[in-house]
């Protein structure tokens, strides 16, 4: 007698996939691109401080807060993990993210090298990082002036701020030289893919072996 067996049917754990870069290097553009195609990642929607810019919509890109509702759900241990970053707060909400990543879900998390580093410490096991680099400052520069959301003022304090930004390089697991938006994307989905198939992620993977050996048995 013959069974069915089947490798999608192997259950795995997710992962908190982080992408972090100065800003205006790419990574929300590239990150939207991924979910885009990839269906079994989800977006980690950060809580913010920062007001919100016109292309933005909340709940959908950010939940916007006043500062001191921020301090109370950092008291109540609401977050996951939280950054200070060009003056406003930034936190992740905590609620259901291991609920995803038991479901086998993968988790994006849009932030920067500080909320990396507190997820370090609490979630290594379930991390995977990504820094993606600008090929030059002076592209950087550029891509902030083009996106037009920024006062010059602003443009001018985050290109001082990339260059600090830009040497946590080596606390990622991954890099990435964003030179061209779709080969850019196609790294990340390969890192996705490669880092699924990971064998302690692929928490069934034994009770799938012990069915197959059964089957030879019969």
């Amino acid at each position: 007698m013959t069974q069915n067996t089947s490798s999608s049917s192997i259950a795995r754990r997710g992962f908190m996939l982080v992408l972090s870069s100065p800003s205006g290097a790419g990574k929300t553009t590239i990150a939207r691109k991924v979910l885009e195609s990839e269906k079994e990642l989800v977006l980690s929607i950060s809580v913010t401080t920062r007001p919100k810019r016109s292309s933005e919509r909340e709940g959908s890109d950010y939940f916007f807060v006043d500062e001191s509702t921020f301090i109370q759900m950092v008291k109540n241990n609401q977050f996951l993990e939280h950054a200070q970053v060009y003056g406003y707060h930034y936190g992740t909400p905590q609620a259901s993210i291991e609920e995803l990543l038991a479901m086998g879900t993968e988790v994006l998390f849009d932030i920067d090298w500080q909320g990396t580093q507190q997820l370090k410490q609490t979630a290594l096991n379930d991390l995977v990082s990504v820094f993606i680099l600008p090929p030059t400052l002076k592209d950087l520069e550029k891509r902030l002036y083009i996106r037009g959301e920024d006062s010059e003022e602003v443009v001018r304090k985050r290109m001082r701020q990339a260059q600090h930004e830009c040497s946590h390089w080596a606390e990622y697991d991954y890099v990435i030289v964003n030179e061209t938006l779709e080969e850019s994307i196609q790294k990340v989905r390969s890192i996705v893919q490669a880092e699924r198939l990971k064998r302690r992620r692929q928490i069934g993977l034994a009770n799938f072996v012990n069915r197959l050996r059964e089957i030879e048995k019969q």
